[in-house]
């Protein structure tokens, strides 16, 4: 499962087999945010 790390902005995968607690490797900041797609936005023509 993917997170992104809200100080150092990085991509941090989690693993659940070896977890270890929620913290980012690269700067070892504790809160993190759940990577989440892109908005599309979706038009629909009126008639």
């Amino acid at each position: 499962m993917g997170y992104y790390c809200l100080r150092c902005k990085r991509y941090v995968e989690i693993n659940v087999s070896g977890y270890q607690g929620v913290r980012c490797p690269y700067c070892g900041y504790r809160a993190l945010r759940k990577g989440r797609p892109e908005v599309v936005v979706k038009t629909v023509k009126a008639e």
